[in-house]
């Protein structure tokens, strides 16, 4: 038996308007065999669901490959559903059925193609309050397909006779507004009624209008709000109708009276909207318009309270149990003008008392005044909290019934893919918070933090956390979006932003560490090359390889134009090893020379870029890079390195980087080693880096012989460690090791937040080295990989699954009380694994109760030092030893 299951295009699973001129068709295969490899595939492309029109069939092609097939020399169309089937064959001879049917759609593909002009409200209802735009429409015979395509100057949401369009939320979404503007679809056909029908739509703030950062910033993007849609009516009589945002429209006060990123919503149910007046057209481009390009962010889950308090202090405060992002929906009725608070925050005091200083400027408080009609029920449109406690103002004790209040969880509505589990429940735990801190701050883009005056897509801290969140999500889209963004805010010289989109630009002082302007920082700016290669090796999309390739380029152009050595980047402000514990006292900067780290980030991107080129087929390009890499290192060695071998940065991120990006060997190389053993036994086993050093320490002890060290690292619970901020009652990853200190005090609240993900690196680690789940870079997207566990003291077990491009894969070991080994594997069809068991016997090991040799599915069989290899074809088995 073989199928075709699970095709979809461009990772999404029967997408509407999309704008790629040549879409990608991935699918997965299954099998009740092992050793299953694709064949051959033939693929199908049709205008209606029979496949009776069929536009586009590749006939039948010999290859192997599954994912991100090109749709190559087809005259895709504007507004056309398309249809897509696929069936395969095995190396055995099976063939598939046709797999199920699925589709993609486009959207307005062109700028001309868009007949709506941007509509604007007058000043006075431009904002504060929030507008409400609206107009009315005949239909005119049985409607076949309707569909709105939709953006704003602001956020927006639209109605269409009273219903929510869509379960879409902040849209367009957060670009870089003056390069590039998403534009949304919506199958609105089922919304429709015969005769008169009312369109409406809100606008707020948000990230184009509203505050940003942390300097009161407003109106960065733009200073107006505005609407651009149309709606296209296809009738069952083949007639089409358009209707469209235009001057005909009307606009009023709505109840939302404020509305903020940062500070929260104001509404006021008893405002009726019924001081309606025109629009005013606005002169925008729509040459910026795209479609939309990530999963757009929605209600992913609800979060009942876990427990009504009263604190010290007399306040009224519901705990959820847990730090989330999203909002608080409730329901209540009162007296018409009685106005309830809700304010948010992450934490209670160290006396139980509701604590926001943490949150800096942002108000984080939603206001709602009661109609007095019956049952109300609010939740914002246009805002977002991060929080885990409320704070209840102006209730009264009648309106207190925690069944009337829900926490709803927003973020980015990616796949989630991957699940690690063990034996330890506070390592579960641990798990537990590295995601909760990807729900909380993958909402549209990668931010540093939910909660305060900041929340903005900081560069280093997503490279830093992206490998560990391509195993916890798909993520492809995601920082496809947001890569594109990047591209568009970098310098003419090649220049990475702190933060993309990139807001800090107009601020008088854009952070009070930062150079005069903020761009290029050292492991900042790398998020250029980092991100698109992980990318490609996770999910093997060599198309963000091509499209980002300028962009790596110039970022490692930029870094050799800085200084007098071309080789050397000891030039221009950097962060350095942020928020490492070996910092100077009053100091964010870690004490490994910011030079060193600079120089060894030069060295990794241009080994990266190199590796790129050669994918691309660059050969020139690739001799280049070479020639470059070969030439920063010695430069590095020149400069860091002794005669001796001995690394003239004396930090335990010194020793991490330079044994991580493969910058030492030979005698440099032990005496690393050496040191940074010397450097963990001087602070007891417990760390000292920041957000350089951090995501690489584990994997560097475990590569290089000291894999106990970092079991050690990983189960410590005193200060400082991951497991401290559980101690301490975490639910998500702190900022700091230290967010809460051991006295119970906090650490200044100019930077404290409570949810971080950028120390949740340690789950690539957890999924790489104690699963033993490694892809193979030269295979990329899981094509082949690796399954090797480091089994440590502290685990009796593991278990970790992926769900890939390819399928399900499966790594999960456990010991007896005997000590023998039981490791389960999933190898999904058409791949394979190599399983790779340290001081292990060939001749003992056991595949379901089989010799290797007798095992169906069992490839080859090697021996190296102290380290067998099993290759296996696609499949599920169980190994003993």
């Amino acid at each position: 038996m073989l199928e075709v299951y699970d095709v979809r295009c461009e990772y999404q699973q029967n997408p509407i308007g999309i704008d790629v001129r040549e879409p990608r068709i991935s699918w997965k295969l299954r099998s009740d065999q092992r050793n299953v490899k694709q064949a051959s595939y033939q693929l199908q492309v049709a205008k209606d669901e029979k496949f009776a029109d069929i536009i586009w069939d590749s006939q039948q092609v010999a290859s192997d490959e599954n994912l991100h097939i090109v749709l190559s020399d087809i005259d895709f169309h504007s507004r056309t559903r398309y249809f897509v089937r696929v069936k395969a064959t095995d190396k055995n001879g099976n063939v598939s059925e046709w797999s199920d049917i699925t589709f993609f759609e486009f959207g307005l593909v062109d700028a001309s193609e868009w007949q709506a002009n941007w509509i604007t409200p007058p000043i006075d209802i431009n904002g504060e309050p929030c507008p409400k735009l609206a107009t009315t429409f005949s239909t005119k015979g049985k409607v076949k397909r309707a569909r709105i395509y939709a953006t704003a100057l602001g956020l927006y949401e639209l109605q269409l006779n009273g219903q929510r369009v869509g379960e879409d939320y902040f849209t367009p979404g957060w670009t870089s507004y003056q390069s590039r503007l998403q534009y949304q679809t919506y199958d609105v056909t089922e919304l429709l009624l015969d005769g008169i029908n009312k369109w409406t739509g809100l606008l707020g703030n948000g990230w184009y209008k509203g505050n940003l950062a942390w300097e009161g910033e407003r109106e960065i993007f733009g200073d107006r709000l505005a609407l651009l849609a149309q709606l296209h009516l296809e009738y069952e009589d083949g007639s089409e109708q358009v209707v469209k945002t235009d001057e005909s429209w009307q606009v009023a006060e709505s109840a939302i009276q404020m509305s903020e990123i940062y500070h929260g919503e104001t509404y006021d149910s008893r405002i009726k909207e019924d001081n309606w007046q025109p629009v005013e057209t606005l002169d925008h481009t729509k040459n910026i318009l795209v479609a939309q390009e990530n999963e757009p962010v929605r209600k992913i889950e609800t979060i009942k309270p876990k427990e009504l308090l009263t604190t010290p202090n007399g306040e009224t405060v519901i705990d959820f149990g847990q730090n989330m992002v999203g909002w608080v929906a409730f329901d209540i009725e009162g007296e018409s003008g009685q106005t309830v608070e809700i304010k948010h925050a992450e934490i209670l005091d160290g006396e139980g008392n509701f604590y926001t200083a943490n949150l800096r400027t942002a108000k984080q408080t939603n206001h709602y005044i009661i109609s007095g009609n019956g049952k109300e029920t609010f939740e914002p449109h246009f805002s977002f909290q991060g929080f885990r406690y409320v704070q209840l103002i102006g209730f009264k004790e009648n309106q207190l019934n925690l069944e009337n209040f829900r926490g709803i969880v927003l973020h980015s509505d990616m796949e989630m893919t991957g699940d690690f589990q063990c034996s330890d429940p506070i390592i579960n735990q641990l798990q537990h918070n590295i995601l909760w801190g990807l729900k909380g701050n993958f909402l549209d883009v990668p931010t540093d933090c939910p909660q305060r005056d900041e929340r903005l897509g900081w560069t280093g801290d997503a490279q830093m956390f992206i490998r560990t969140a391509s195993y916890l999500a798909n993520v492809g889209p995601f920082f496809t979006k947001w890569l594109r963004d990047l591209e568009a805010d970098q310098e003419d010289d090649g220049g990475v932003p702190f933060v993309v989109p990139n807001v800090l630009d107009t601020m008088e002082e854009p952070h009070e560490h930062t150079q005069p302007r903020p761009f290029s920082s050292a492991a900042w700016g790398d998020a250029a090359v980092i991100c698109p290669w992980t990318l490609y090796i996770a999910y093997g999309d060599k198309r963000i390889l091509a499209e980002q390739y300028n962009s790596m380029k110039a970022w490692v152009a930029y870094i050799k134009s800085q200084g007098e050595n071309p080789y050397l980047w000891n030039t221009g402000f950097h962060f350095g090893d942020w928020l490492a514990l070996d910092a100077k006292p009053d100091s964010y900067v870690g004490a490994t020379d910011r030079p060193y780290v600079a120089t060894a980030f030069f060295a990794y991107s241009t080994s990266l870029v190199k590796r790129i080129a050669k994918i691309l087929d660059r050969e020139e390009d690739y001799h280049y890079y070479a020639e470059l890499e070969t030439n920063i290192i010695q430069a590095f060695t020149d400069e860091f390195v002794t005669p001796n071998g001995k690394i003239a940065v004396p930090t335990q991120t010194g020793q991490i980087l330079a044994l991580m990006f493969d910058l030492v060997d030979s005698k440099a190389k032990t005496r690393a080693v050496e040191k940074l053993q010397e450097l963990l036994e001087e602070t007891d086993y417990h760390l000292t880096t920041g957000f350089v050093g951090t995501p690489y320490l584990n994997h560097v002890l475990t590569e290089n012989g000291m894999n106990d060290a970092a079991y050690k690292l990983l189960f410590q619970k005193d200060y400082p460690s991951w497991l401290y901020q559980i101690t301490k009652g975490a639910t998500t990853i702190w900022e700091h090791w230290d967010g809460i200190k051991e006295d119970g005090s906090f650490w200044s609240t100019d930077m404290n937040s409570f949810n971080h993900y950028a120390y949740g690196a340690i789950g690539d680690w957890l999924y790489r080295k104690v699963a033993g789940l490694e892809l193979d870079e030269e295979v990329p997207g899981f094509k082949q990989f690796t399954v090797k566990p480091y089994v440590g003291e502290g685990l009796d077990w593991t278990e970790a699954t992926l769900e890939s491009m390819y399928g399900e894969i499966k790594s999960a070991w456990k010991k007896d009380e005997a000590g023998n080994m039981q490791l389960e594997v999933n190898v999904p069809v058409n791949t394979s694994a190599t399983i790779k068991l340290l001081e292990a016997d060939p001749n003992s090991v056991r595949e379901s109760g089989k010799k290797l040799a007798e095992a169906d599915g069992v490839l080859q069989v090697t021996k190296q030092a102290d380290e067998i290899a099993i290759t296996l074809g696609s499949g599920n088995y169980l190994l003993t030893f």
